[in-house]
């Protein structure tokens, strides 16, 4: 009977020992492959993508409109430009403008609306009859002396009485001249005042 356990007893130690060194065999080839799988990501190198540069389109340059010159148009006349005494010393008559203009009844550029300020200067001697008459004033032109009238006296302001008006105090007139159209100049003459001299007409 002892020597059956003993047989046992060895048998068992047998199978003990064999199971030890299985897992032994085990536990090893584990490592070693855990091993080489650390040693294999260790040596294959991380790659880092390289950014990508992104060009932004160049923006069109937008082109440069040069504004187109105004049409040549002949000069205004400026403030102060063309003034003259009138009966002497006792008032002043300023041209504030020269513009060709349509006639309404014929369709045709040949009227120059010519706009006046008479101006008062003396305080005293001053009579009734110092009467401005802008129906009457003509115009010339410088180059061969043709004369020019007014259109109609319904196209004028008639006269001014500078009796009427009082010390530095003016008075706006008006008369359509009839010119015909491509003269570009002209020598004014209102009643009682001094020519005016190569007139600009603006259109």
């Amino acid at each position: 009977m002892s020597t059956f356990l003993s047989g046992v007893a060895v048998l068992l130690s047998t199978l003990a020992l064999g199971c030890s060194g299985y897992v032994a065999y085990e536990v090893f080839t584990l490592r070693q492959t855990l091993n080489t799988t650390s040693t294999a990501s260790n040596t294959i190198p991380t790659q880092v993508p390289s950014p990508t540069t992104t060009t932004s389109p160049q923006a069109t340059p937008q082109a440069t409109v040069s504004p187109s010159p105004a049409s040549a148009t002949t000069s205004a006349i400026s403030p102060g430009q063309f003034v003259q005494p009138a009966f002497g010393k006792k008032a002043e008559v300023e041209l504030l403008s020269a513009k060709r203009i349509k006639d309404p009844e014929t369709g045709n550029r040949d009227v120059v609306n010519l706009q006046m300020r008479i101006r008062r200067l003396a305080t005293d001697g001053v009579v009734g009859s110092d009467i401005i008459s802008v129906a009457s004033t003509t115009a010339r032109n410088p180059e061969t002396s043709v004369t020019y009238k007014g259109v109609a006296l319904n196209r004028s302001t008639g006269s001014v009485s500078l009796f009427q008006v009082r010390p530095q105090a003016s008075a706006d007139a008006y008369i359509w001249l009839r010119v015909p159209d491509g003269i570009n100049n002209l020598d004014i003459f209102v009643p009682d005042t001094a020519a005016f001299k190569n007139v600009p007409i603006s259109s």
